[in-house]
């Protein structure tokens, strides 16, 4: 995944929306993801909010570690999200595990799946534009 040079950056995070209408983001190499940056990117993806919803790609495939905060933040479960799907991108079989498990467990309320492949998860991702 390539950061454009428009992109918003946060302590850990690049983000941004792209030419087909998906917000993308893409943690710093080896990232330690803790609630306050989760937090911190969930208002970097707001901004793109013009009134209507939109899906969100999350490259999840050089992070370290996220908190179980973190990951309760992002699930969406009992807060508002400017999301209507996300696709997550995965780089190995046992995190692709890891990923099914925790979405097995926080169970987010909208569309989502696991990609190893970016064209696939874009392609997925584009029914949820407009809708």
């Amino acid at each position: 995944m390539q950061i454009p040079p428009h992109a918003i950056k946060t302590s850990l995070f690049y983000t941004w929306m792209d030419e087909h209408g998906i917000c993308c983001t893409k943690p710093l190499a080896a990232a330690e993801i803790e609630l306050e940056h989760a937090r911190e990117n969930t208002a970097a993806v707001n901004t793109f909010y013009q009134g209507r919803k939109f899906p969100l790609l999350i490259d999840s495939r050089q992070v370290k570690s996220i908190s179980r905060e973190a990951r309760q933040h992002f699930s969406t479960n009992g807060r508002e999200t400017y999301t209507n799907a996300f696709a997550i991108l995965v780089k190995s079989p046992l995190s692709r595990v890891i990923g099914n498990f925790f979405m097995g467990i926080n169970k987010p309320p909208l569309p989502s799946r696991l990609f190893d492949n970016e064209e696939d998860a874009v392609e997925w991702l584009k029914q949820f534009v407009n809708a």
